[in-house]
């Protein structure tokens, strides 16, 4: 295997893997900076040493035992030497990198610890949310940026000062209970769907499409629905997930170019978890609670899965949604989806005429669905030379290279729509 090969599967390890090893060291150390810390030194050594040596068989408990005696020689400094070696000393003696228990979590144990902590009150939402996704999802400080539609620099400050709030109020690593459990679940829900949507559409990168990360986002999803079964939004968002999920494997082509939905084969949607989405969305609806962000996208994600042909989908249920969404969350991400849905109830200038209205907004400058959304409407109204401005604009704004083949692709056929119309 060459070093590129080998540095790619390490990165993929480490997608997979580095949340569940930060949070076992953190319920060790009982400081969550330093836990990622040691777990990044277990990186740069796996950085070092698999090149030459090769990849383990079982990588994921390499980098535990790794990243383990790293938190040894740590604790060697600390007045509670003695009591802390016995306990870590013990599961690196029994463990080996190769080891074939690995590092897998019951369910409600260690990475939801370190998702309440990571959610503490004592941080800001937006600190919160930052952390979370750099500590359970792996994400790159980029890819964080992306999501919030901020600059790299905002997202780095906000995790180091993060951690060393945590760090200065002596955040205990635990699940909350009771009245401070509701408290912290939306920032928690939050997390998880940002996560989420980071597999579902990836920000950047040759992949349209990150398996891993949305299958952590439903798993941390499902177990939240057990923790706090009286909680409708989160039974709403759990919701969201499987329907959105359900439509994976329809969402790429052949060659792993994306496929946009009304394109989609709909006979390869996951109609099991279409089934196990809508059940989640009664669940939610029985609650009798006021409906919230997860609960509306919810039933517009259902809108979709009840229809088995993209004709059957019912746009003007679709548009009174966002409707209703735009009231209790209100943004310009959910008014450019309205303008879709309006597009698609009434007609295309009905969409361009509210995507214009938006087009101002400053969280959408340098947004590239922007463009690409707008690009669409003018094909339908047939200005194909401003299309392919648009398609081209949206080009040049993405970092998924499968979306901007697509774009590109788009932008040319609408020059070639136009030249075959300019001839004789």
């Amino acid at each position: 295997m060459g070093a590129i090969s080998v540095h790619r599967t390490i990165d993929a390890v480490w997608r997979m893997e580095s949340a569940k090893v930060i949070a076992a060291l953190a319920r060790y150390v009982r400081d969550v900076g330093l836990a990622e810390e040691m777990a990044q030194d277990a990186l740069v050594a796996a950085l070092e040493q698999w090149p030459q040596e090769g990849v383990p068989k079982n990588p994921g408990a390499w980098l535990m035992t790794t990243a383990k005696r790293r938190a040894i020689d740590q604790i060697r400094r600390r007045e509670n030497f003695n009591r802390k070696v016995e306990e870590i000393g013990r599961d690196v003696q029994e463990a080996t990198p190769d080891a074939s228990d690995g590092i897998e979590d019951e369910i409600g144990d260690d990475l939801l610890s370190l998702m309440f902590t990571a959610c503490h009150p004592v941080l800001g939402t937006e600190a919160r949310v930052a952390l979370t996704l750099k500590m359970l999802g792996g994400l790159k400080t980029e890819e964080i940026a992306r999501a919030f539609l901020v600059s790299d620099a905002t997202v780095a400050q906000r995790i180091v000062r993060a951690k060393k709030a945590l760090a200065d109020a002596g955040v205990p690593f635990e699940v909350p209970e009771g009245p401070e459990l509701a408290t912290r679940l939306a920032s928690v829900l939050e997390v998880i769907y940002l996560i989420f949507n980071e597999g579902y559409s990836a920000t950047q990168g040759d992949d349209w499409l990150r398996p891993e990360l949305c299958a952590e986002a439903l798993r941390l999803g499902r177990v939240l629905a057990e923790l706090a079964p009286k909680e409708a939004e989160v039974h709403g968002l759990v919701a969201l997930m499987e329907i959105q999920a359900s439509r994976t494997k329809a969402r790429t082509g052949p060659g792993g170019e994306p496929v946009l939905l009304l394109e989609q084969d709909r006979g390869r949607w996951d109609w099991l978890l279409i089934g196990r989405g809508l059940k989640a969305l009664e669940r939610a609806e029985a609650l009798n609670q006021p409906p919230g962000p997860y609960y509306v996208q919810a039933a517009l994600a259902a809108c979709h899965g009840r229809a088995r042909r993209p004709e059957d989908t019912d746009w003007q249920r679709i548009a009174t949604l966002y409707q209703v969404l735009a009231g209790i969350s209100p943004s310009p991400i959910v008014e450019l989806n309205r303008a879709v849905a309006l597009s698609m109830a009434y007609g295309p200038a009905a969409g361009l005429a509210l995507i214009d209205e938006i087009a101002g907004e400053k969280a959408l400058q340098g947004y590239h669905l922007l463009p690409s959304v707008r690009g669409d409407f003018l094909v339908k109204l047939g200005r194909n030379a401003e299309a392919k401005a648009e398609f081209e604009k949206a080009a040049g704004l993405t970092r998924n290279e499968r979306e901007r083949t697509l774009l590109l692709e788009r932008a040319a056929a609408c020059q070639a729509s136009d030249e075959a119309h300019a001839q004789p």
